[in-house]
């Protein structure tokens, strides 16, 4: 009897740990997405709720860096931050076509690449183009200023180094990349909907100036020791495209910003040739 009691107890005890996985996944971290949570229900960037920027720290154990981290981003990118210099190099992209697939994520809209896009290269390492999304407003802010949009480009190396590629956009002329990418959003749901061969160039970017500093995921669990790299020229983006991405998210996403963060003694470096 002391046989089949045991059995019986490890038995149920297997059956107890297996059903608490889908709920520890549900905070897990897809290396593909970022290292973004899952689930966009889990926060919200409107504190009605108790789900609000100010709270992220206090959602899940896991998040706490939301809240005491020091290397937090976004930030506002200030003449009195920034220093030029003269070291850094062009940025070194080496993007290719390759299969893309759009997905709503609530919190926002992203592109996902599923084969290899190519990478960027800072300071001799790797980091390969995995995915990019869209915030409205701008996340980084200039001398207190904000942007109408901003791109994000999230890179990753093989062992889950993050570097982000930050581009603004002001209102204007409409956007070439997102004018092909818009008719997807309307219609994509909560499931990745592949769109065929995205060419990752066709953001055009700009390499001849940036800032870089250090700083962290600007969603929870807002995870530190990221690489950024903001692009300094701002470029144009129409009312009806930034209208488009609003309307495609949650309504606790509209805005999808996340407020400047402190600095804490950071220095921003400029690269200007």
């Amino acid at each position: 009897m002391a046989i089949k009691k045991t059995t019986i107890i490890l038995f149920i005890t297997s059956l107890f740990l297996s059903s608490l996985l889908p709920s520890c996944r549900s905070f897990g971290s897809g290396k593909d997405e970022g290292q973004e949570p899952e689930n966009e229900m889990e926060f919200a960037y409107l504190q009605e709720g108790g789900k609000g920027p100010e709270l992220w720290g206090k959602i899940h154990p896991d998040w706490g860096i939301c809240e005491n981290g020091a290397l937090q981003s976004p930030i506002d990118i200030s003449n009195d931050s920034v220093e030029i210099v003269r070291g850094l190099e062009y940025l070194k992209m080496k993007y290719k076509p390759t299969v893309a697939a759009v997905k709503n994520r609530g919190h926002d809209i992203m592109l996902k690449w599923k084969g290899d896009a190519g990478s960027i290269n800072i300071d001799g390492t790797e980091y390969s183009l995995k995915q990019c999304h869209w915030h409205a407003p701008a996340e980084h802010t200039f001398n207190g200023t904000r942007p109408a949009l901003e791109l994000h480009m999230v890179h990753q190396t093989s062992d889950g180094k993050t570097a982000v590629v930050g581009v603004t956009y002001k209102l204007g002329k409409p956007n070439k990349f997102l004018k092909k990418i818009i008719p997807h959003i309307t219609e994509v749901g909560a499931e990745e909907k592949d769109i065929g061969i995205v060419e990752p160039s066709d953001l055009k970017v700009g390499t001849n100036r940036y800032y870089r500093y250090l700083g962290s995921l600007t969603v929870p669990p807002c995870t530190e020791g990221v690489i950024w790299t903001v692009i300094k020229q701002v470029k144009t983006v129409s009312k009806g495209q930034v209208k488009a991405l609003h309307d495609a998210v949650h309504d606790d996403a509209k805005p999808n910003a996340r407020p400047t963060q402190a600095l804490k003694g950071r220095t921003v470096k400029l690269y200007t040739p």
